[in-house]
């Protein structure tokens, strides 16, 4: 299992976390997808199949942008 919190920050109200754990949730091997609007991150749980990289694209398709993590 992974855990990771990304970095999202055009995140500002409860449509976007709506539609970012929507899309992140669709995805087999997520078991967590939590958006935290005042902090503008998404923390996750996951496992294979999902992948940092589908996750990622999940995000973006939804219209954000999700700076490089350091």
């Amino acid at each position: 299992m992974t855990d990771i919190t990304l970095s999202v920050p055009e995140v500002h109200c409860g449509h976007c976390k709506s539609s970012i754990e929507s899309a992140i949730g669709a995805l087999e091997g997520v078991e967590r997808a939590t958006v935290d609007i005042e902090a503008r991150t998404v923390e996750l749980r996951f496992d294979e199949p999902a992948t940092l990289g589908a996750i990622v694209t999940a995000i973006e398709d939804q219209g954000y942008t999700v700076p490089p993590q350091s």
